[in-house]
């Protein structure tokens, strides 16, 4: 298989304005069509805004809702897959969520955060309960995760065992955190061999500086992207061949011995 382009758009759009983000969603998508791109990943609760408060739960929508048709119609107008944060209502809980729609503008993977961040995302967020959700894409199986979920190396070591072999994770990294979008990231990716796009946001927002940094990180532990601070459409290719090659060379998930670890759990 080819590889998969891939487009990572850190921006923070417009908090509060589904609108304007899904305006701004259109307008990249384009573009990383343009470029070649099959896949175009945003960042963290980017349909919404992050630091909303109590629109958290004013703009949530269910996971097929008005705002999942209006990107799968981007999808489809463009040809390539997105993935996009928002919040998600179920029931009488919302829960900090991705989604992630092909380009026939099916839904291929939907995701809820599992490890919440700080005393703000506790407030306003119900945990998920699932940690690997896979599905395929461009020759490749694709899993999410949500930007702290990341930070936790056993949950990326799942994804590694259940063949993931590209970790989707929106985020909302903010100051001062940034080593974690510079080291953390691309070390995860050689560890667990595997790609992982990481999507920022950017800027201020309420009492949340986000840094970008941006990352494309292959399992050679190298990016193959890196964003900036500002607003950025970057892009970068994750190639099976590569892949298969890196992990044949490297032995980490030949080398481990569970029976060491169930302590872990």
């Amino acid at each position: 298989m080819p590889p998969l382009r891939t487009a990572l758009l850190q921006s923070s759009g417009r908090p509060g304005s589904v609108e304007e983000n899904l305006r701004v969603l259109d307008d990249a998508a384009g573009r990383a069509a343009a470029a070649g791109a099959g896949l175009l990943v945003c960042p963290e609760m980017y349909l919404t805004g992050y630091a909303i408060g109590g629109d958290v739960h004013r703009l949530a929508e269910p996971a097929d809702g008005a705002s999942a048709q209006a990107v799968a119609e981007i999808a489809v107008r463009h040809g390539l897959a997105v993935l996009y944060g928002y919040p998600e209502r179920a029931g009488e809980a919302v829960h900090n969520a991705a989604q992630l729609i092909g380009p026939d503008g099916t839904v291929l993977l939907g995701y809820r955060k599992t490890h919440l961040f700080g005393g703000f995302e506790r407030k306003w967020f119900t945990p998920g309960e699932q940690a690997v959700v896979q599905a395929e894409l461009g020759g490749l199986r694709i899993g999410i995760m949500i930007c702290y979920d990341v930070e936790f190396p056993e949950n990326v070591r799942a994804h590694a065992l259940a063949g993931t072999d590209l970790l989707l994770v929106p985020t909302a990294q903010m100051h001062p955190f940034q080593f974690v979008a510079e080291s953390l990231v691309p070390v995860r990716a050689f560890e667990n061999q595997m790609y992982i796009a990481y999507v920022n946001r950017t800027g201020q927002e309420g009492e949340f500086e986000f840094v970008g940094l941006s990352c494309l990180a292959g399992p050679d532990g190298a990016a193959r992207a890196r964003a900036g601070r500002g607003e950025e459409l970057v892009f970068g290719d994750a190639d099976p061949a590569f892949l298969q090659e890196s992990r044949e060379n490297n032995p980490y998930l030949r080398d481990r011995r569970p029976g060491l670890y169930s302590s872990l759990t």
